[in-house]
């Protein structure tokens, strides 16, 4: 179902010119929120904007003192990383700005022209899509600007907008709205076209008509000129106000934060992890930029293995695994380096203090790709690999115990995945048998590709006829490249496709439903690590069974639930961005704390089993889902739980009203509990359908495979399969199909259309 928001949206349509989102000078960074233990605070909206025009003076003057200097902070709370604008909307705090401003996992503070400053204290909302967010300050008697009805902008409306450009504080520039309809759409969002001179700095300055109305926030500039620049209409500002989603400061922080009690990061960078893996942006605060982030895991007694995937943003930076450290200076490293291998020792702070034992070149490091790379440990030699081959051997002795982690150095950005340390680790390659058994299969072709002159020349005697042979069997190599692919798809498919069934072969009541939801998030991310998800997912159930007191009943736990998913962790409904398929993906929930209704429900009713409550069910409402508790005979009934609206409880005739309102009628079979396997169905149709807008039909086909496998008698989606296959020039499968529908004869299928496409094939 789409949100009441997003059903006035139209289908997206992508604008041709070359967009950048204005940068806050370094793009990471974090936001806060109000104290949880407050009550929910309502943001006092201004009015009585000029009745007249006003001059740029007045109007600057008017203004000012509403604008304030948005500033990152690092991690040890003074470093600031960067610079953006924001603008006052409330007289007791609060602050409208862009959110990729404030980024995510930073302190922020805020200047005012007058110098003063004040440290965010809260995020009272925010939205991804809208790229907006409203920070909270403790503050009285602020100057807030008034927020106008972007609706009614007209095309070549004088605007006149305040912010930052490149660090310079509390700066002016004038320009007109530009285009004909007043409005683009960017990335299914409207936005307002401007002709007017954007900068670094200038993002989340407000867009103020000669009212000193603000009709809009700054977000986006072009990448081919200066004098063009998009803003959010401040429409969309005013709805986020109606839905605020505010989260504690110490909960913001977390967003994609490492578990501390898994790792600790040391001489700062910016460690975080996504969709499974951890990655790492920011100059660190040892020699070279050098920042460690240390597994809290004990090694073992020597000898002992150390392993991680790495891949790097570029060949020119370095990272990868640290070991035998004392959690700060002393340690050894391997890592890629500006496309070779190196194994270091540091003894110190200083450059002085660093040892390069061994530098290479190796042909097995796949530059831009994913490298797997592996040390041995032993009490006399140090053995580095890259990707199951030995490239480095050392018998340097000058450290023998400590920590295991990983480190960067200078600005690199990298990724990390799959850590594992024990007296061996696995390998992640196939072995050589493994390879040659599959190669064996499907491949009947050999690889040279050392064309030497002789060879050259030899053709060249026959260059017309060369050319078109060669060129026939790079097409036909191409033919079987794209069959590979799809037999590697095919192959994945296969493996969660049992995977699902397994872990929904179980009684109603043991199955593990946020574990099946994730299995579907890998179906499309085949490089997705489970294991992170499901520790998060322990530690939220912890945290909130601590929160507990000890005779809690389950009404206890249900608000104790929401609390921690609402309150203090900004879990909300998607609002903008309602039709994005990550909003299907339980890992990009977890993330991103955005969801649909049955994804958030899924969160919610797995979090309530695993803190004890047993009487939490999914109801299928048509195109919206939501939870029941159902408690034992005594107690009266929930009703229903919202779980997209922040938990928000409602009533049978809500319900209704709901239904009606997305154009259906609520019946009796509508109220009926879900299974946890038509919820995997529900989630997988979810998926089909948001998929099919964006990709290639070939990359549906695997979410259908699925669906067919849960329930091999649902005529619709054989249907649908058989369509599908069809259309990818796969005649055998859509027989099958088509011939199982013709055979069983179901009802409500046109057998007629059916039998006709049967005898096209």
């Amino acid at each position: 179902m789409r949100s009441r928001l997003s059903q006035s949206f139209e289908s997206a349509r992508r604008f041709g010119a070359a967009l950048v989102i204005l940068p806050a000078l370094l793009l990471s960074g974090t936001v806060v929120a109000q104290d949880s233990n407050e009550p929910e605070a309502s943001v006092k909206l201004p009015g009585f904007p000029s009745e007249r025009p006003m001059t740029y003076e007045e109007l600057t003057d008017k203004g000012l003192p509403s604008i304030v200097v948005v500033h990152q902070l690092g991690r040890d709370g003074k470093e600031e990383e960067g610079v953006g604008a924001g603008f006052v909307i409330s007289e007791d705090g609060f602050i409208a700005t862009a959110l990729h401003v404030i980024g995510e996992g930073r302190a922020i503070k805020v200047k005012f022209a007058d110098g003063s400053v004040h440290h965010a204290t809260g995020i009272h909302a925010w939205d991804r899509q809208l790229d907006l967010a409203v920070l909270k300050i403790e503050a009285e008697g602020l100057s807030p600007l008034p927020l106008g009805d972007s609706d009614k902008l007209k095309q070549g409306a004088i605007v006149v907008a305040m912010g930052n450009p490149h660090g310079l504080e509390h700066s002016v520039v004038k320009g007109e709205v530009s285009v004909v309809s007043s409005k683009r759409e960017i990335d299914e969002i409207e936005m307002i076209q401007l002709a007017i001179p954007v900068e670094p700095g200038n993002s989340g300055s407000p867009v103020l008509d000669l009212h000193g109305r603000v009709q809009g926030v700054l977000t986006m500039k072009s990448a081919v000129t200066r004098n063009l620049g998009y803003a959010v209409p401040v429409n969309r500002l005013h709805a986020l106000l109606e839905k605020p989603n505010p989260t504690p400061m110490d909960r913001w922080q977390r967003f994609g934060s490492l578990d501390a009690e898994e790792w600790i990061p040391v001489f700062g960078s910016h460690w975080f992890r996504k969709s499974g893996q951890i990655r790492v942006e920011g100059v660190g605060d040892g020699f070279g930029g050098r920042a460690l982030c240390l597994s809290q895991t004990e090694p073992p007694d020597l000898p002992y293995e150390v392993a991680v995937s790495v891949k790097l943003d570029s060949e020119d930076g370095a990272a990868g695994l640290v070991f035998a450290s004392d959690g700060q200076d002393r340690h050894y490293g391997f890592y890629p380096t500006s496309g070779q291998l190196r194994l270091t020792r540091f003894d110190g702070p200083t450059v002085f203090n660093w040892r390069i034992l061994r530098t290479l070149d190796s042909d097995h490091y796949r530059p831009g790709a994913w490298n797997d790379i592996k040390v041995r440990f032993e009490k006399e030699k140090i053995l580095c690999f890259v990707n199951d081959r030995l490239v480095i051997e050392s018998t340097d002795n000058g450290l023998r115990e400590g920590w295991v982690g990983l480190v960067k150095f200078r600005d690199t950005e990298a990724e990390f995945k799959r850590f594992r340390v024990g007296k061996t680790v696995e390998s992640l390659a196939p072995s050589d048998e493994t390879k040659e058994s599959v190669l064996g299969k499907v491949v009947d072709m050999k690889e040279d590709a050392n064309w030497d002159r002789e060879l050259i020349a030899s053709l060249s005697g026959k260059a017309e006829a060369s050319r078109s042979v060669l060129s026939a069997r790079a097409e036909e190599l191409d033919r079987q490249a794209k069959q590979l692919r799809r037999l590697a798809v095919s192959v994945h498919t296969k493996s969660i496709e049992r995977a699902l069934l397994k872990a929904l072969d179980e009684e109603e009541d043991r199955i593990d439903l946020f574990h099946a939801a994730l299995l579907l998030d890998k179906l499309d991310n085949p490089e997705l690590e489970l294991a992170p998800y499901q520790r998060s997912f322990k530690r939220m159930a912890r945290e909130i069974r601590d929160s507990l007191e000890e005779n809690a009943d389950d009404f206890a736990r249900i608000e104790a639930l929401k609390k921690h998913l609402f309150e203090q962790n900004g879990f909300h409904g998607s609002r903008t961005d309602y039709d994005n398929p990550a909003n299907s993906y339980m890992s990009r929930v977890i993330d991103e704390r955005e969801g649909l209704p049955i994804t958030l429900s899924v969160l919610f009713m797995e979090l309530a089993r695993e803190i004890g409550i047993k009487s939490i069910v999914g109801v299928p409402l048509p195109s919206h889902f939501v939870v029941r508790y159902l408690p034992e005979e005594g107690s009266a009934p929930v009703e229903f739980i919202d779980v997209f609206d922040q938990g928000k409880i409602m009533t049978l005739d809500a319900a209704a009203e709901l239904v009606s309102f997305n154009g259906r009628e609520l019946l009796d079979e509508h109220l009926i509990p879900s299974t946890k396997q038509q919820i995997i169905e529900r989630m997988l149709r979810n998926l089909v359908s948001s998929r099919f807008d964006l990709d290639s039909p070939e990359n549906v086909l695997p979410h259908l495979e699925l669906l067919v496998a849960l329930d091999p008698n649902d005529p619709y989606e054989r249907l649908r399969r058989g369509m599908l296959r069809a259309r990818l020039n796969d005649p055998d499968g859509a027989r099958e199909d088509f011939g199982w529908i013709l055979e069983t004869r179901p009802h409500g299928i046109d057998l007629r259309q059916v039998e006709q496409m049967f005898r096209r094939l």
